[in-house]
C-alpha cells in the first residue's frame, strides 16, 4: 500500500513527493488539478512521452528548457518545425536529445491540429475518456480508459502515446484523482474536479 510523507508544513502528501524537494510544489499546485487548456494538455502529453524510460524528476528539472525548445508547446508553431529544427534540437543539451521523441512532438503537433479540426479541441477529445468511477489511488499504471485513449490516439497517427504514458497524463491533468486518501491535496483536487466544467 502506498504511503504518505509529510511536507514542509507537516501535512501528509503522496509518498512519491519524498524523493526530492522539488516534487512538493508540483504535487501541491499542479498534479491532479483538472486542465482544459489545449496547449497545457499538449505539453503534458509531450513531456510524458519524453519521460518514457526516464524519471519525472529529470523531465521536471528540464521543463523550462523543453518549453523554450518547443515554442512553449504552441502546437501551431511546432507543427511547422522542419528537419533543420530536429537537428537543432538534437544539439540542445537542455532537453532529452532523443531523435524519435523529438520527431514525435512535431508529428503530434500536426496530429493535434487535425484532432482539433474534427473534435473541436484537444480538451473535448481527451475528457471523453474520464473514467465513470475513480480507481483506488495509486493502484495501477494503466486503465481501461488509458488503453482506449492510447489506441485512439495511435489510430489518428500520434506517436509515443502508450497506455502507461497516457495514464500518467490522465493522473496529472485531473481526469483521475490519484492522490492518496490520506494526502492533504486529495480533497482540494476533488473540489476542483466538482467545479470543473467539462469541455
Amino acid at each position: 500500500m502506498a504511503k504518505t510523507v509529510n511536507g514542509p508544513d507537516g501535512q501528509p502528501r503522496c509518498g512519491w513527493c519524498g524523493q526530492v524537494d522539488e516534487f512538493f510544489p508540483y504535487h501541491d499546485r499542479e498534479w491532479g488539478f483538472p486542465v482544459d487548456d489545449d496547449q497545457r494538455l499538449f505539453e503534458k502529453l509531450c513531456l510524458e512521452s519524453f519521460q518514457s524510460g526516464l524519471s519525472w524528476r529529470t523531465i521536471l528539472a528540464k521543463r523550462e528548457n523543453f518549453r523554450t525548445a518547443f515554442a512553449r508547446f504552441d502546437f501551431h508553431r511546432v507543427a511547422e518545425f522542419t528537419e533543420a529544427d530536429v537537428e537543432r534540437l538534437l544539439q540542445d543539451a537542455g532537453i532529452i536529445r532523443h531523435r524519435g521523441k523529438i520527431e514525435a512532438v512535431i508529428n503530434n503537433a500536426r496530429r493535434a491540429l487535425e484532432l482539433i479540426e474534427k473534435e473541436g479541441s484537444i480538451a473535448a477529445f481527451v475528457w471523453k475518456y474520464e473514467p465513470e468511477s475513480q480507481p483506488e489511488p495509486q493502484s495501477q499504471t494503466t486503465s481501461v480508459e488509458s488503453i482506449a485513449l492510447s489506441k485512439e490516439l495511435k489510430k489518428r497517427g500520434w506517436k509515443f502515446v502508450g497506455p502507461t504514458t497516457v495514464y500518467s497524463f490522465m493522473q496529472a491533468m485531473g481526469l483521475v484523482n490519484d492522490h492518496l486518501y490520506e494526502c492533504v491535496s486529495r480533497a482540494e483536487i476533488e473540489a476542483a474536479r466538482k467545479q470543473f466544467q467539462r469541455p
